[in-house]
């Protein structure tokens, strides 16, 4: 961390009332070229088509400018260029993609505020934070619920939420620790950029920000620490009797509580908590789920972050909470695999192994945790059969009977399911 965000921190752990001014100063050339070496150069441009290899020729230039632009207050931000990716269930999900010129000056601010709100910002939250992963989120929550006493898991979904952030309660929220005009103007130029969408259509938005911006995630993780973290230990926890507790990553989050009236009051108080904010509960994937560790088998399940939660047995024969893929993710991961099988058959084995291999890393990487075994080497025999499949399309003459294909497999060196076992910072 540079030294002025190193001082930046250091004040806002040791002085929690205390207001920042002057942060609008930093968006100088010095700060702004260190931002450069973490700007992604491959990735997608904007609506100006001017890619991060083109600004970078000429950088100095270019932020030498950008820099003059904002001390003269002429900065506009560009319009979001807006894209969709499949979701799962014929949905999609909205990616923005804003300008380079943007991108990089949403990260010198994100690590602004990132030095100030790493402070605040309390042990359930875990999503878009350094160092903190959504493993860390699901170890957490299942030592919690192994070892403390809770029966009943209300499982919760807001409806849009990257697209019904309010600005005006944005604002306030920064208004608590930052005291510099210039810098939350800056922000909402940001937050109210307007939308192009693939046709030509421009779309100016009155709430929300724009998935795929840098700083989105720590806004959402601010208005987040605000309307849902903060209330709940400070107001939620205060009036119950027995034990509670909230794991947040990002905006998907669960909670506990060991009795049942305290749950219903939860979930009767949140709805009503969350639209004061202009949040909306998705009704149909919220509900109090009985999740006590003597419940019958098979009851009480519930999914988070693309992992299924439920009471077995351990050798000995007592209760132990045992965690899998969800069957909707892992149903999911196969569907896309098969999808990749079918435009990629085509590709030179040597090629076609090789990203065969970093799409397999990347699944064991994720869902190879401890007691996930079975489903994972439940979707790599599953993906072997559809790339079989696949392979044996590739002309009109069948290629391979399975004697030959598991050669091909040893030939690559295809990797096989693991198991990560990793060191937890619970």
């Amino acid at each position: 961390m540079q030294t002025s965000l190193s001082g930046i921190a250091n004040k806002a752990k040791n002085r929690k009332g205390h207001r920042f001014g002057n942060l609008y100063e930093m968006l100088n050339e010095e700060n702004l070229l260190d931002c450069w070496r973490y700007i992604r150069k491959n990735a997608a441009y904007g609506v100006d088509r001017i890619s991060a290899q083109e600004y970078g020729k000429n950088l100095r230039e270019n932020v030498k400018n950008l820099v003059e632009r904002l001390k003269t207050k002429r900065y506009r931000a560009k319009l979001v260029r807006r894209q969709y990716i499949p979701k799962g269930g014929g949905k999609l999900r909205p990616l923005g993609i804003p300008a380079v010129e943007d991108k990089l000056l949403q990260l010198a601010v994100t690590r602004i505020l990132q030095a100030i709100y790493e402070q605040d910002f309390l042990r359930c939250s875990y999503g878009y934070r350094p160092k903190i992963g959504a493993h860390d989120a699901v170890d957490k929550l299942t030592v919690k619920l192994q070892f403390g006493r809770y029966n009943y898991v209300v499982e919760a979904d807001i409806k849009g939420f990257f697209d019904n952030v309010n600005h005006d309660w944005m604002i306030r929220m920064l208004e608590e620790r930052i005291e510099d005009g210039a810098l939350l103007r800056l922000i909402l130029k940001w937050l109210k950029a307007g939308v192009m969408e693939k046709g030509g259509k421009v779309i100016h938005p009155a709430k929300g920000t724009p998935q795929g911006g840098i700083i989105s995630p720590v806004l959402a993780n601010i208005y987040l620490h605000y309307a849902l973290d903060v209330w709940f230990h400070k107001v939620v926890r205060k009036q119950c009797r027995g034990e509670s507790c909230l794991i947040r990553y990002a905006d998907d989050y669960i909670t506990a509580f060991q009795h049942q009236e305290e749950a219903e009051n939860f979930y009767k108080a949140l709805g009503q908590r969350l639209g004061k904010f202009g949040l909306e509960l998705a009704q149909g994937k919220t509900q109090i789920i009985p999740f006590g560790r003597h419940k019958p088998k098979g009851k009480g399940r519930f999914d988070f972050l693309g992992f299924q939660f439920y009471w077995g047995k351990d050798r000995k024969g007592r209760p132990h909470l045992k965690r899998r893929t969800s069957p909707r993710k892992l149903q999911k991961s196969v569907v896309n695999f098969a999808e990749w099988c079918r435009e990629n058959r085509h590709q030179r084995l040597k090629e076609l192994f090789r990203r065969l291999n970093e799409k397999l890393r990347g699944y064991y990487n994720y869902y190879g945790i401890i007691g996930n075994s079975k489903s994972v080497n439940s979707f790599f025999w599953r993906a072997m059969h559809i790339l079989y499949k696949w392979q044996n399309r590739r002309s009109q003459r069948r290629s391979y009977n399975w004697h030959g294909f598991r050669q091909v497999l040893r030939h690559f060196q295809v990797v096989r399911p693991r198991i990560k076992v990793r060191l937890s910072r619970c």
